[in-house]
C-alpha cells in the first residue's frame, strides 16, 4: 500500500513538473526601440503588433524551443518588472544583467549590446572624461531603468521620467543638461520625437541585454531557449535580425 501511494505522488509530482513546463510563459516588455516596440507606436500592443531586434529574436527563439508564449507590450517599465519578479510564469525583455539581478531571475541571452552615454545637444560645450564630472550637471534618465540605478549609486541622483523618449525634448529644450541613455537605443528613441542632433560627451558602461524569466520557470525550459538562441547564433539569424533594424 506504501508503494502505491509512493508510485502515485511521484506521478503526480512528475505530470505536475510536465504541465507547468508546457503551460505558456506570459512575455513582456516596453517600448525600448530598436529591440523592442510597438508597431502602432502606442504604449499597449500584442504579440504580432510587437516588432524590434528583440522581439523578433524571442519570438523565434521560442518557435524553436517548442515553447508556448504570449507576449504584451506596456507600460511602465517599473509594472512589469516588478509583475515578472513576482509572478510564476512570467518574463520580461530585455532586461540588462546586473550583478544586483543575477539571483532575481533565471537568464537566457545576451539578445544584444547596450552601451552606456551621456548625451548633450550638439552644440553644447560640456565636455567630459568621468562620469564623476557629470556631477555639477542635470541628468536626465528613466524610471526604474539600470541606467538609473546606476547613476543613483555614484551620487549623480538623476531627474527621472517614466517615458525616456521625454529625455530627448527635455535636452533641447533646456530643461536637463545631459541625457543618460543606452546605444543604440536613445538616439532611436530622439529621432522618434524629431530630435537629431545630439552628440555624445561620455560613454562610460557597457551591458549586455537578456530575456530574464521568473525564478519559477523551470530548468528545462530556459536550457531550451538557451541552446535555440545560440543555434539561431550559430545558423546567422541574430546577424541577420539585427541588419533589418540598424
Amino acid at each position: 500500500m506504501f508503494k502505491r501511494l509512493v508510485l502515485l505522488l511521484c506521478s503526480c509530482l512528475s505530470f505536475t513538473h510536465l504541465a507547468q513546463a508546457s503551460e505558456p510563459v506570459v512575455l513582456l516588455t516596453e517600448n525600448f526601440p530598436p529591440y523592442n516596440m510597438a508597431i502602432s507606436g502606442k504604449s499597449f500592443a500584442r504579440d504580432d503588433g510587437i516588432n524590434g531586434i528583440a522581439a523578433d529574436l524571442v519570438r523565434e527563439m521560442f518557435k524553436r524551443a517548442g515553447v508556448p508564449y504570449s507576449m504584451t507590450l506596456r507600460f511602465p517599465w517599473q509594472r512589469i518588472y516588478e509583475q515578472a519578479l513576482q509572478t510564476p510564469g512570467y518574463g520580461v525583455f530585455v532586461m540588462a544583467r546586473q550583478p544586483e539581478r543575477e539571483k532575481l531571475f533565471k537568464w537566457v541571452g545576451p539578445l544584444g549590446p547596450d552601451d552606456w552615454i551621456l548625451l548633450a545637444p550638439e552644440g553644447s560645450p560640456i565636455a567630459l572624461s568621468s562620469l564623476q564630472q557629470a556631477k555639477r550637471y542635470r541628468i536626465g534618465a528613466y524610471k526604474g531603468d539600470a541606467i538609473a540605478e546606476y547613476l543613483a549609486k555614484q551620487g549623480l541622483n538623476p531627474v527621472l521620467v517614466l517615458r525616456d523618449r521625454d529625455n530627448a525634448k527635455k535636452l533641447v529644450n533646456g530643461e536637463i543638461d545631459l541625457w543618460a541613455s543606452g546605444d543604440p537605443a536613445g538616439r532611436y528613441l530622439a529621432r522618434q520625437v524629431g530630435v537629431s542632433k545630439l552628440k555624445t560627451v561620455l560613454r562610460f558602461h557597457g551591458a549586455e541585454l537578456y530575456l530574464a524569466l521568473n525564478r519559477e520557470v523551470p530548468d528545462e525550459v530556459v536550457n531550451k531557449l538557451q541552446q535555440a538562441l545560440e543555434q539561431m547564433r550559430s545558423d546567422g539569424f541574430v546577424e541577420a535580425t539585427f541588419a533589418r533594424y540598424l
